[in-house]
C-alpha cells in the first residue's frame, strides 16, 4: 500500500473549539479517518484506551493538565506520532523536555503551511515506525512461542516427572508427528495441565 493510499487515525486534544475547527479542514477524510476530538487529557485517555491512533495533536494547556505527560505517553506506546502545540514563550523549555521522547513541538500561532509541513514529517515518522513494527513483530512472536514452550516443558517436568531434555524432546516430536507448530503443542499441554 503506497503512502497515497494510507489512511491515518487522528486524535485532536484541545480545550479550544477554534483550534479543533482550524485543524479539521487540513485533515481530509480520504487520508485521515477517523478524526476524533477531546477537550481534556482525561477524555483523550479514554479515547486512547478504546483504540490506537497514528497521529495525536495536543493543544497545550488543557483544562485538566498541560498535556506534556500525555504527549510523551502517546509516543511511548505503539506507533503513535504526537505533536504538541505550545505558547511561543514556552517552546524552548517544553521542546527540550519532550523531544528525547519523540514528541514534535510547534509554537503557537502556527501558520497553515507549517502545519501541512508538520503533517508531512509526521507521516514520514509514522511510516518509519511502521517499518520497525514489521521487523519486531516476528521477534515478539518467536519470544512468545519460546515462553509458551518453556511453560509447557515445566508443566511436563512437574506433572509427568520428565527431565528438561525429555520434555523438550516430547514437544518437538509431537510437533513433527502432527505437522503442527511447537506453539500449538505447547498450548495444548498448558491447557491440559493448567
Amino acid at each position: 500500500m503506497g503512502l497515497q493510499e494510507r489512511v491515518y487515525s487522528v486524535l485532536i486534544v484541545s480545550a479550544s473549539e477554534k483550534f479543533q475547527c482550524s485543524l479539521l479542514p487540513l485533515l481530509p477524510e480520504a487520508s485521515y479517518s477517523p478524526v476524533l476530538t477531546a477537550a481534556s487529557v482525561a477524555e483523550a485517555e479514554r479515547d486512547r484506551n478504546q483504540r490506537d491512533f497514528d497521529f495525536v495533536f495536543i493543544n497545550s494547556p488543557l483544562s485538566d493538565d498541560a498535556g506534556i505527560r500525555f504527549a510523551i505517553d502517546c509516543c511511548r506506546t505503539g506507533g503513535t506520532v504526537a505533536v504538541l502545540f505550545v505558547a511561543a514563550a514556552l517552546y524552548d523549555s517544553i521542546r527540550s523536555r519532550v523531544e528525547k521522547h519523540g514528541v514534535f513541538v510547534l509554537p503557537r500561532p502556527v501558520p497553515r503551511d507549517a502545519i501541512l509541513r508538520g503533517l508531512s514529517w509526521m507521516t514520514a515518522a509514522r511510516e518509519r515506525l511502521r517499518g520497525y513494527e514489521k521487523r519486531t513483530r516476528p521477534i515478539e512472536e518467536k519470544m512468545e512461542e519460546i515462553r509458551l514452550v518453556n511453560r509447557a516443558k515445566w508443566l511436563l517436568i512437574s506433572e509427568l516427572k520428565m527431565s528438561e531434555p525429555d520434555a523438550h524432546h516430547y514437544i518437538t516430536h509431537q510437533a513433527m508427528d502432527r505437522c503442527a507448530p511447537k506453539r500449538a503443542v505447547a498450548e495444548e499441554i498448558i491447557k491440559l495441565y493448567s
